[in-house]
């Protein structure tokens, strides 16, 4: 079982920046992939990115050259840098690590873009 807290959500106008974390603990040596999902209001949930513990990532297209994936060496924690947010990037952004086993899932933290 793997425990995943996501942080770094908040309020920002268009145009600026915000980093979440998600910081995994628990059986970590199962995790092959990390990933960050989002869900709007009234939308299903949608893939934004994706990272392996080799360190390839994957975007949505919706975010691609906005938003970007990181890890560290550890694999302890895994960060979205997200950049030039837009009105539509409004969701509650949640954290997933895959690999031996069910996937494992955070609760979520959300971010708000004002136009």
């Amino acid at each position: 079982q793997v425990q995943l807290v996501e942080s770094g959500g908040g309020l920002v106008q268009a145009g600026g920046s915000l980093r979440l974390s998600c910081a995994a603990s628990g059986s970590i040596f199962r995790v092959m992939a990390m990933g960050w999902y989002r869900q709007a209001p009234g939308k299903q949930r949608e893939l934004v990115a994706t990272i392996t513990r080799g360190g390839i990532t994957n975007y949505a297209n919706s975010v691609k050259g906005r938003f970007t994936i990181s890890k560290d060496n550890a694999w302890d924690t895994v960060y979205l840098q997200m950049d030039n947010l837009k009105p539509e990037d409004t969701g509650v952004y949640y954290c997933c690590a895959s690999g031996i086993g069910p996937d494992s899932w955070g609760q979520g933290t959300q971010v708000t873009v004002s136009s």
